[in-house]
């Protein structure tokens, strides 16, 4: 059968490690040219070049941007992954992690895709994945900050979706779960103090860790993203695993009031 992916040019942020590289490897092995867009570079062979950036620096990245469609002529495919968690209850939340979370997560990825959009078209078409959280559909406590942008990501995929629907773009997020990765050592944690709240909330995240490092390879979301990319028709959303499928299924059928109070009997 033939590959009707090879020659594809992808554009990937945040490609350097975890689910960013696992996507780039798996483009890379059925012949997709990618890119890194990240604030730390690391070379691997899978990557044939490696910018770095801050996401939120648009300007800049535009300019990458322009600099391979200029040397490749097109761009089929663009990856917002990079982001980051905070945890801790809000009141604890510094606002400066707030906003920079917002801004990373959310604000970054609308963005960064309208930019992606005008180098999609100029390419004939192509696909934007945006990598998304089940915490976007199931908020979890500690970590509503994350939740929300993960949230926002959803939505703002499908809006999208039916805007650029007419020039062959195709939008899809993934939902990973449980993934053991980098993420969980980086993350910021906002519970300081020795109060029998704060400890309650320790024993919430040290779960959320734990549950992060026995989870599934990021591989399972490299592998998931060539799928999307294979079909004529991609879905609007992916969610990694069957679990993990359950669970964003869950407020199809239980009210929101009964999956919240599932979720705190979970988690605290």
């Amino acid at each position: 059968m033939k590959n009707k992916l090879k020659g594809k040019v992808a554009v990937i942020t945040g490609a350097s490690s975890g689910i960013g590289f696992s996507i780039a490897k798996y483009f890379n092995k059925y012949g997709i040219i990618v890119y890194d867009i990240s604030r730390t570079i690391k070379e691997h062979s899978e990557i044939k070049s490696a910018c770095s950036c801050d996401v939120n620096a648009t300007e800049k990245i535009d300019n990458i941007l322009k600099e391979i469609f200029e040397k490749e002529k097109h761009i089929d495919i663009f990856v917002n992954n990079a982001g980051f968690g905070i945890a801790g209850a809000i009141e604890n939340a510094k606002p400066e992690n707030i906003y920079a979370i917002t801004n990373t997560n959310l604000a970054a990825v609308m963005a960064l895709s309208g930019l992606a959009v005008k180098y999609l078209k100029a390419s004939g078409g192509g696909n934007i994945i945006n990598i998304s959280s089940v915490g976007g559909v199931i908020p979890l406590p500690v970590q509503a900050a994350y939740s929300a942008t993960k949230a926002g990501v959803e939505v703002f995929s499908r809006a999208l979706a039916n805007e650029v629907k007419p020039y062959k773009i195709k939008v899809t997020t993934i939902l990973p779960g449980d993934t053991k990765t980098s993420f969980t050592s980086s993350r910021i944690i906002d519970n300081e103090g020795n109060t029998k709240e704060q400890e309650k909330i320790a024993k919430s995240i040290k779960k959320v860790e734990k549950d992060e490092q026995t989870g599934k390879s990021p591989d399972t979301v490299g592998r998931a993203a060539v799928k999307i990319l294979k079909k004529k028709n991609p879905p609007l959303r992916k969610t990694i695993g069957f679990f993990y499928k359950c669970a964003v299924f869950l407020p199809r059928i239980l009210s929101t009031k009964l999956v919240n109070y599932i979720v705190r009997k979970l988690y605290l």
